[in-house]
């Protein structure tokens, strides 16, 4: 029987490693390189960057010899974008950004793999990156080749690229609509999801100073859909 005003030695234990864990949470936060600008700040200069890149009339910021010198001392990007390898998607371009505005991270399909993560994380906690973007495009090759591959064996050989988007495909089928088109949205939902839950930016995630988003590159429009999880 715990006596009246005696804290229990298991509340005791527990308040600890809550108290230890919020101290970890602090020291990661604490040790990572000062932010460029906000995150809702810098999403909205990728969105106004596209918009500009939409109607065709991009201006091509910092892009100038001088530029090119200010970035080469050392690079502090305002945002990071995980995008596909597609020749079609690249994100200066469909941003209207210039030299050292955004850390890319382009692969196949998108996906994000410990390489891929680390990347990210540097970009965060070296560089001063605050948000983070995933995204994916319509028609996407990598996708439509996970998904006409899906009916395999679940233990078949299907390299490293397809067995990432296997998840996305799994979780989008019998869905209403096109099936290429279900699980490139899935697969940008739950990368999105896996960065948030990394070992690497949990922490930063969850104290709301790093901001993962995703949205859908269209081909044709050269507009993009922004996700909700």
């Amino acid at each position: 029987m715990t006596r009246p005003g005696k804290i229990p030695a298991r509340s005791l234990i527990l308040l600890a490693i809550a108290s230890l864990s919020l101290a970890a949470t602090r020291a990661v936060i604490a040790a990572v390189h000062a932010p460029t600008m906000p995150p809702a700040q810098a999403l909205q200069l990728l969105l106004d960057g596209n918009q500009r890149f939409v109607a065709g009339k991009p201006e091509h910021p910092n892009q100038t010899p001088a530029r090119r010198a200010e970035v080469a001392k050392g690079q502090h990007p305002f945002a990071a974008v995980l995008a596909c390898s597609d020749s079609r998607t690249p994100p200066e371009v469909i941003f209207d950004r210039g030299l050292g505005d955004i850390f890319t991270v382009r692969v196949a399909g998108n996906v994000a793999d410990k390489v891929v993560i680390e990347s990210l994380d540097y970009s965060v906690k070296h560089l001063g990156v605050r948000v983070v973007m995933v995204l994916g495009h319509r028609r996407c090759g990598a996708v439509i080749a996970a998904v006409e591959g899906h009916e395999g064996t679940a233990d078949q050989d299907v390299g490293p690229m397809l067995s990432e988007l296997r998840p996305a495909v799994a979780e989008s089928k019998g869905m209403p609509g096109d099936p290429v088109e279900n699980a490139v949205r899935e697969n940008v939902i739950l990368v999105m999801k896996n960065l948030e839950s990394s070992t690497e930016l949990a922490a930063m995630v969850k104290a709301g100073d790093l901001k993962i988003v995703g949205g859908i590159y269209d081909l044709d429009t050269g507009t993009i859909e922004m996700l909700k999880e």
